[in-house]
């Protein structure tokens, strides 16, 4: 079988991206995003700073997109109710709770002197 090329590699991609602007969660984090951002902008913050933002919201988004991979992977695996099932799905969605709580902490400590110092 051959590799795709990077072009259908590029189309693959926006593929998935039009799967998951489509869940629900992914949206609440699109709006999250959207706050952050537009923060930044007003209070000007630092390149660092901007770094350390931009980093949490890529890990989050990409938290979020491997969580639908995984809940879809396991739905196709069966639809049928099995506890490893749930845990696995569990499993997942916990780790993107994990990320964006540590997300939500870098971003009290970067706001948090631009509001109160």
């Amino acid at each position: 079988m051959q590799k795709p090329s990077f072009k259908h590699s590029i189309g693959f991609a926006l593929s998935g991206l039009k799967i998951v602007l489509k869940e629900r969660h992914f949206k609440w984090h699109l709006v999250s995003t959207s706050l952050v951002i537009m923060a930044g902008i007003w209070l000007k913050v630092s390149r660092h700073d901007w770094t350390m933002l931009l980093l949490c919201i890529g890990l989050v988004l990409g938290f979020e997109t491997m969580n639908t991979a995984v809940e879809k992977t396991v739905d196709r695996i069966s639809l049928e109710q099995h506890p490893l099932s749930g845990q696995i799905k569990d499993l997942s969605a916990a780790a993107v709770l994990l990320v964006s709580a540590v997300a939500a902490i870098i971003g009290l400590m970067i706001f948090w002197p631009y509001f109160f110092n």
